[in-house]
């Protein structure tokens, strides 16, 4: 499962740095809690939980859910986050995502 939850930050749509500073996490911290190999450093629920918030992404969830027998469905389809530029509706990059 951690595995999936690194795949969320380090693969997705999201920058990770950004998903860091979103879930006021230190970078190189949640980069250690998301190793799978890393003994020592556990990734928490709750840190597992922001993450989903943060990302919008929740395919950990599904994955747990089929694993336990159940299906996941949303109460309502869940809204893209829109980031703009002041003022216009053209697309911005997140400052942070070039860090």
């Amino acid at each position: 499962m951690t595995k999936k939850v690194q795949d969320m930050v380090l693969e997705g749509r999201i920058p990770a740095k950004l998903v860091c500073k979103t879930i006021k996490k230190p970078y190189s911290t949640l980069l250690r809690e998301l190793n799978p190999f890393d003994a020592h450093a556990k990734l928490g629920a709750e840190t597992m939980f922001e993450i989903v918030k943060a990302t919008h992404n929740v395919s950990v969830l599904e994955f747990m859910a089929r694993e336990l027998g159940y299906t996941l469905m949303p109460l309502e389809p869940m809204a893209e986050p829109k980031v703009t530029r002041k003022g216009t509706d053209t697309p911005a990059r997140h400052p942070e995502a070039t860090m």
